[in-house]
C-alpha cells in the first residue's frame, strides 16, 4: 500500500456524466493529515506512518498523546491512525496528506464503523423469516429453535439470535473515486461507505485492485 487518507463522511449525492448518466456519489471531506510519527524496521520492528487527521482542543487529549504531538511539532489531532507504506521512509514528520494523492478512476477501500441499530430480534439482525401473522399462530416473528433439547443440552456457539446490531467495523472494498476537488479537498467515491454522517473514514488503496 503507497496510498490512505483519512476522512469525514459529509453524505451522499449524486452527480450526471458527459453523457448525462447519473451516478450517486459519497461526499468525503479528506484530510489534510499530518504526519506525527515515522516507525522504522530498526526502532519498531516494521515500516510505517502514523498520521493525526481533525481539530481538537488541547485539554481535550490526554497528557502522553499531547507530548507525542508537542515532540513531532504539530498542533494536536482528534485521530491518531498508522498506514503501513511501502514507501514510508519517503514522509517527513510534519508533512501533510492531501486529497490530490489519488485521482478520478481510482480504486479504493473505505473503513468505518457502522450505524448502531442497537438490540434488534432475528428477523432484522440476520434476516431471518417470520411465522403466520394469523391469529391461530403463536409464532409470529420468533427466532425459532435454538437447537435440541436433551442431546446435546446447549446452543452451540455461533447461533444466529437476537442482540446488539450495527456499531462494528465495515470494510467496503473495490470503490471507484469519481471525482476530486483538490482545492477543498474533497472526493467523491461512487455508492455507499460505511458509517453515518460527520464519521471518521479511512480510504485506502484497494487491495484487489488490478
Amino acid at each position: 500500500m503507497k496510498k490512505a487518507i483519512l476522512a469525514t463522511k459529509i453524505g451522499m449525492t449524486q452527480i450526471f456524466n458527459e453523457d448525462g448518466v447519473l451516478t450517486p456519489v459519497t461526499v468525503l471531506q479528506a484530510g489534510p493529515c499530518v504526519v506525527t510519527q515515522i516507525k522504522t524496521m530498526d526502532n519498531d520492528g516494521y515500516e510505517a506512518i502514523q498520521v493525526g487527521f481533525g481539530d481538537i482542543r488541547e485539554k481535550l487529549v490526554n497528557k502522553p498523546v499531547t507530548g507525542q504531538f508537542k515532540k513531532a511539532g504539530v498542533a494536536v489531532k482528534r485521530f491518531l491512525r498508522e498506514f503501513r507504506f511501502e514507501n514510508s521512509t519517503e514522509y517527513t514528520v510534519g508533512q501533510e496528506i492531501k486529497a490530490d494523492i489519488f485521482a478520478a478512476g481510482d480504486k479504493v477501500d473505505a473503513t468505518a464503523t457502522s450505524k448502531g441499530k442497537g438490540f434488534q430480534g432475528a428477523i432484522k439482525r440476520h434476516g431471518q423469516s417470520r411465522g403466520p401473522m394469523g391469529h391461530g399462530s403463536k409464532f409470529h416473528r420468533h427466532a425459532g429453535s435454538n437447537g435440541a433439547c436433551s442431546d446435546p443440552s446447549k446452543v452451540f456457539k455461533g447461533k444466529k439470535m437476537p442482540g446488539q446490531m450495527g456499531h462494528v467495523t465495515v470494510t467496503t472494498q473495490n470503490l471507484e473515486i469519481v471525482k476530486v476537488d483538490v482545492e477543498n479537498n474533497v472526493i467523491l467515491v461512487k455508492g455507499c461507505v460505511p458509517g453515518p454522517k460527520k464519521s471518521m473514514v479511512e480510504i485506502r488503496e484497494s487491495v484487489k485492485a488490478k
